[in-house]
């Protein structure tokens, strides 16, 4: 099955006062991820990957995520999106971010990963956000947010 939701990355560091009501650890490693079924909020890991952790906030401060659908839905696996294009295929002009890998974070229900082709160091703009644990990524793909409020609207 296909679904679209529109999405719009904002980081709470440049929120509103009436943004900055949403749950966060850490307001300067905290993104809102508006969908057009509500707020998703997800905690930045630049311990695990501050490479792809910088180039969320770059793109996100820039407004680069507004309005671009989630592209690629898996029921019971996972929801990608990042792509200006809608189509899969689209990036950012920033370029590929090496990977990141880590041996000690597991793929888990509302872990965000960096969505890549077969390279390993071909991350750019593209995300996903998992709706079910997926040990088979574990060390493959980097991970660099976990989605601590609003699964629910991912999940629509």
């Amino acid at each position: 099955m296909h679904r679209r939701a529109l999405l719009a990355a904002t980081l709470a560091a440049a929120a509103t006062p009436a943004l900055a009501q949403a749950p966060a650890a850490d307001p300067e490693n905290t993104l809102f991820l508006d969908l057009k079924e509500g707020r998703v909020v997800i905690q930045l890991l630049p311990d695990i990957a501050p490479k792809h952790v910088a180039r969320a906030k770059t793109l996100a401060r820039a407004g680069f995520y507004d309005n671009t659908p989630f592209h690629r839905v898996i029921e019971g696996f996972m929801a990608q999106g990042g792509d200006p294009t809608g189509t899969g295929t689209g990036g950012s002009k920033h370029g590929n971010v090496p990977a990141e890998f880590s041996r000690n974070r597991k793929f888990l229900r509302g872990t965000v990963g960096a969505a890549r082709s077969q390279s390993p160091d071909s991350a750019d703009s593209q995300f996903f956000i998992m709706f079910a644990p997926g040990p088979f990524l574990d060390g493959q793909y980097t991970i660099w947010g976990q989605v601590i409020s609003g699964m629910e609207f991912v999940d629509r």
